[in-house]
Protein backbone atom coordinates (compact mmCIF):
# COMPACT_ATOMS: atom_id res chain seq x y z
CA UNK A 1 0.00 0.00 0.00
CA UNK A 2 1.01 3.80 -0.75
CA UNK A 3 1.38 5.64 2.48
CA UNK A 4 2.61 8.41 0.77
CA UNK A 5 5.26 10.94 1.01
CA UNK A 6 4.56 10.97 4.93
CA UNK A 7 5.06 7.30 5.22
CA UNK A 8 8.52 6.53 2.88
CA UNK A 9 9.83 10.03 5.19
CA UNK A 10 9.31 7.82 8.36
CA UNK A 11 11.42 4.73 6.81
CA UNK A 12 13.69 6.75 5.60
CA UNK A 13 14.08 7.87 9.55
CA UNK A 14 14.15 3.91 10.31
CA UNK A 15 16.90 3.42 8.18
CA UNK A 16 18.59 6.21 10.35
CA UNK A 17 18.11 5.46 13.13
CA UNK A 18 19.01 1.55 12.57
CA UNK A 19 22.03 2.32 10.85
CA UNK A 20 25.13 0.24 12.08
CA UNK A 21 27.80 2.74 14.06
CA UNK A 22 30.36 1.92 11.18
CA UNK A 23 28.52 2.82 8.49
CA UNK A 24 27.84 5.93 9.92
CA UNK A 25 29.33 8.62 6.88
CA UNK A 26 25.79 6.80 4.93
CA UNK A 27 23.80 9.11 7.40
CA UNK A 28 25.33 12.09 5.65
CA UNK A 29 23.27 11.14 2.16
CA UNK A 30 20.27 9.38 3.88
CA UNK A 31 19.73 12.51 6.04
CA UNK A 32 19.98 15.10 3.09
CA UNK A 33 17.87 12.17 1.38
CA UNK A 34 15.03 12.67 4.44
CA UNK A 35 14.90 16.43 4.49
CA UNK A 36 14.82 16.84 0.64
CA UNK A 37 11.92 14.43 0.57
CA UNK A 38 9.88 16.55 3.28
CA UNK A 39 10.69 19.70 0.87
CA UNK A 40 8.53 17.64 -1.91
CA UNK A 41 6.07 16.82 0.65
CA UNK A 42 5.59 20.72 1.47
CA UNK A 43 5.75 21.47 -2.08
CA UNK A 44 2.69 19.58 -2.83
CA UNK A 45 0.71 20.66 0.15
CA UNK A 46 1.54 24.32 -0.87
CA UNK A 47 0.03 23.17 -4.83
CA UNK A 48 3.32 23.59 -6.15
CA UNK A 49 2.04 20.83 -8.79
CA UNK A 50 -0.31 20.73 -11.50
CA UNK A 51 -1.01 16.95 -10.46
CA UNK A 52 -0.25 16.63 -7.04
CA UNK A 53 -0.87 13.08 -6.77
CA UNK A 54 1.12 11.79 -9.41
CA UNK A 55 3.96 13.68 -7.90
CA UNK A 56 3.40 12.01 -4.67
CA UNK A 57 3.72 8.51 -6.23
CA UNK A 58 6.15 9.27 -8.19
CA UNK A 59 8.38 10.65 -5.21
CA UNK A 60 7.84 7.20 -3.55
CA UNK A 61 8.72 5.29 -5.97
CA UNK A 62 11.73 6.94 -6.89
CA UNK A 63 12.33 6.82 -2.61
CA UNK A 64 12.46 3.17 -2.90
CA UNK A 65 14.82 2.70 -5.34
CA UNK A 66 17.14 3.76 -2.63
CA UNK A 67 15.44 1.82 -0.12
CA UNK A 68 15.60 -0.94 -1.91
CA UNK A 69 19.32 -0.69 -2.46
CA UNK A 70 20.45 0.45 0.65
CA UNK A 71 18.39 -2.67 2.70
CA UNK A 72 19.50 -4.80 0.15
CA UNK A 73 23.36 -3.47 0.34
CA UNK A 74 22.91 -4.01 4.42
CA UNK A 75 21.71 -7.55 3.84
CA UNK A 76 24.87 -8.50 1.68
CA UNK A 77 22.99 -8.61 -1.74
CA UNK A 78 24.03 -7.65 -5.16
CA UNK A 79 22.81 -3.89 -5.61
CA UNK A 80 22.87 -1.96 -8.85
CA UNK A 81 26.49 -1.35 -10.03
CA UNK A 82 25.98 2.49 -9.65
CA UNK A 83 24.89 2.37 -5.82
CA UNK A 84 27.77 -0.11 -5.00
CA UNK A 85 30.46 2.52 -5.93
CA UNK A 86 28.77 5.14 -4.14
CA UNK A 87 28.20 2.65 -0.88
CA UNK A 88 31.24 1.70 -1.19
CA UNK A 89 33.23 4.71 -1.33
CA UNK A 90 36.12 6.04 1.57
CA UNK A 91 34.12 7.07 4.95
CA UNK A 92 36.62 9.40 4.95
CA UNK A 93 35.55 11.60 1.67
CA UNK A 94 33.99 14.81 2.32
CA UNK A 95 30.37 15.00 3.55
CA UNK A 96 29.87 16.73 -0.16
CA UNK A 97 31.35 14.07 -2.03
CA UNK A 98 29.19 11.19 -0.42
CA UNK A 99 25.88 13.36 -1.11
CA UNK A 100 26.71 13.89 -4.82
CA UNK A 101 27.73 10.06 -5.01
CA UNK A 102 24.50 9.30 -3.83
CA UNK A 103 22.74 11.98 -5.45
CA UNK A 104 24.20 10.68 -9.04
CA UNK A 105 23.33 6.99 -8.77
CA UNK A 106 20.12 7.67 -7.62
CA UNK A 107 18.95 11.01 -10.22
CA UNK A 108 20.97 8.85 -13.15
CA UNK A 109 20.11 5.26 -12.41
CA UNK A 110 17.30 5.47 -10.46
CA UNK A 111 14.90 8.75 -11.72
CA UNK A 112 14.17 7.35 -15.18
CA UNK A 113 12.95 3.68 -13.94
CA UNK A 114 10.71 5.29 -11.33
CA UNK A 115 9.00 8.18 -14.32
CA UNK A 116 8.43 4.41 -16.13
CA UNK A 117 6.84 3.44 -13.23
CA UNK A 118 4.24 6.28 -13.10
CA UNK A 119 3.94 7.05 -16.68
CA UNK A 120 2.41 4.15 -18.90
CA UNK A 121 2.98 3.43 -22.16
CA UNK A 122 -0.45 4.77 -23.24
CA UNK A 123 0.62 8.46 -21.34
CA UNK A 124 3.37 8.42 -23.87
CA UNK A 125 0.80 8.53 -26.83
CA UNK A 126 -1.08 11.47 -25.11
CA UNK A 127 1.19 14.56 -25.89
CA UNK A 128 -0.97 16.99 -23.40
CA UNK A 129 -1.00 14.59 -20.45
CA UNK A 130 3.27 13.89 -21.39
CA UNK A 131 3.69 17.79 -21.44
CA UNK A 132 1.87 17.82 -17.84
CA UNK A 133 3.93 15.07 -16.53
CA UNK A 134 7.27 16.83 -18.20
CA UNK A 135 6.56 20.10 -16.24
CA UNK A 136 6.06 18.78 -13.03
CA UNK A 137 8.85 17.01 -13.79
CA UNK A 138 11.03 20.14 -14.09
CA UNK A 139 8.75 22.03 -11.15
CA UNK A 140 10.98 19.95 -8.50
CA UNK A 141 14.06 21.76 -9.67
CA UNK A 142 12.84 24.75 -7.67
CA UNK A 143 12.32 22.58 -4.84
CA UNK A 144 15.55 21.31 -5.13
CA UNK A 145 17.18 24.25 -5.60
CA UNK A 146 15.33 26.21 -2.46
CA UNK A 147 17.09 23.18 -0.58
CA UNK A 148 20.95 24.17 -1.69
CA UNK A 149 21.85 26.61 0.86
CA UNK A 150 20.07 24.92 3.72
CA UNK A 151 22.44 21.38 2.88
CA UNK A 152 25.27 23.54 2.49
CA UNK A 153 24.86 24.81 6.03
CA UNK A 154 23.80 21.36 7.14
CA UNK A 155 27.37 19.96 5.95
CA UNK A 156 29.23 22.66 6.91
CA UNK A 157 32.32 24.01 4.92
CA UNK A 158 35.15 23.07 7.06
CA UNK A 159 38.39 23.70 4.57
CA UNK A 160 39.30 27.24 2.99
CA UNK A 161 38.71 26.17 -0.47
CA UNK A 162 35.40 24.46 0.67
CA UNK A 163 34.00 27.78 1.96
CA UNK A 164 35.68 29.44 -1.25
CA UNK A 165 33.37 27.15 -3.43
CA UNK A 166 30.54 27.62 -1.62
CA UNK A 167 28.96 30.37 -4.14
CA UNK A 168 30.03 28.37 -6.65
CA UNK A 169 28.36 24.84 -4.98
CA UNK A 170 25.25 27.07 -5.19
CA UNK A 171 25.13 28.32 -8.62
CA UNK A 172 26.71 24.90 -10.15
CA UNK A 173 23.96 23.04 -8.26
CA UNK A 174 20.92 25.04 -10.06
CA UNK A 175 22.87 24.40 -13.41
CA UNK A 176 23.27 20.45 -12.83
CA UNK A 177 20.02 20.23 -11.81
CA UNK A 178 18.56 21.46 -14.78
CA UNK A 179 21.04 19.43 -16.87
CA UNK A 180 20.45 16.39 -15.08
CA UNK A 181 16.53 17.00 -15.65
CA UNK A 182 17.11 16.75 -19.03
CA UNK A 183 19.10 14.25 -19.32
CA UNK A 184 16.65 12.13 -17.32
CA UNK A 185 13.78 12.83 -19.34
CA UNK A 186 15.54 11.99 -22.91
CA UNK A 187 16.84 8.53 -20.42
CA UNK A 188 12.75 7.70 -19.95
CA UNK A 189 11.78 8.11 -22.96
CA UNK A 190 14.70 5.60 -24.46
CA UNK A 191 13.74 3.23 -21.94
CA UNK A 192 10.13 3.54 -22.98
CA UNK A 193 10.58 2.92 -26.77
CA UNK A 194 13.19 -0.12 -25.46
CA UNK A 195 10.33 -1.39 -23.01
CA UNK A 196 8.16 -1.22 -26.34
CA UNK A 197 10.45 -3.12 -28.49
CA UNK A 198 11.00 -5.65 -25.57
CA UNK A 199 14.48 -4.53 -25.13
CA UNK A 200 14.27 -3.05 -21.82
CA UNK A 201 16.72 -5.22 -19.38
CA UNK A 202 19.15 -4.27 -22.03
CA UNK A 203 19.12 -0.70 -22.28
CA UNK A 204 18.67 -0.74 -18.59
CA UNK A 205 21.98 -2.32 -17.87
CA UNK A 206 23.45 0.46 -20.66
CA UNK A 207 21.97 3.15 -17.92
CA UNK A 208 23.57 1.11 -15.13
CA UNK A 209 27.16 1.21 -16.66
CA UNK A 210 26.99 4.69 -17.91
CA UNK A 211 26.08 5.75 -14.22
CA UNK A 212 28.70 3.77 -12.64
CA UNK A 213 31.09 5.29 -14.97
CA UNK A 214 29.94 8.49 -13.66
CA UNK A 215 30.29 7.52 -10.41
CA UNK A 216 34.03 6.26 -10.87
CA UNK A 217 34.81 9.32 -12.20
CA UNK A 218 33.30 11.24 -9.19
CA UNK A 219 35.46 9.01 -7.33
CA UNK A 220 38.94 10.14 -8.27
CA UNK A 221 41.36 12.64 -6.79
CA UNK A 222 40.48 16.09 -7.07
CA UNK A 223 37.67 19.24 -6.89
CA UNK A 224 34.43 17.45 -7.90
CA UNK A 225 32.55 20.81 -8.74
CA UNK A 226 34.78 21.65 -10.89
CA UNK A 227 35.58 18.91 -13.12
CA UNK A 228 31.81 18.38 -12.97
CA UNK A 229 31.43 21.92 -14.50
CA UNK A 230 33.18 20.37 -17.55
CA UNK A 231 31.86 16.97 -17.76
CA UNK A 232 28.69 17.73 -16.17
CA UNK A 233 25.79 15.78 -13.77
CA UNK A 234 23.88 13.49 -15.92
CA UNK A 235 24.82 10.66 -18.38
CA UNK A 236 22.89 10.07 -22.19
CA UNK A 237 21.98 7.16 -23.18
CA UNK A 238 22.85 7.16 -27.08
CA UNK A 239 20.47 5.27 -29.42
CA UNK A 240 20.29 2.21 -29.72
CA UNK A 241 22.34 0.43 -31.65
Amino acid sequence: MNDGIPGVVARMQQRLDDLPAELSHRRIFLSTYLRTTQAVGAAIEQAHFEDPEWVDDWDVKFAELYLDAHDADLAGQKVPRPWRLAFEADPELPALRHVLLGINAHVNYDLPQALLAVISDDDFTDPFLLDRRRRDHERIDSVLAGRVKAEDDELGAKELLDRVLTPLNRRASRRFLRESRQKVWHNAAELQRARLEGEYASRLAELELLSAAKIADLLRPGQVLLRLGVTGFGVTLPPPA
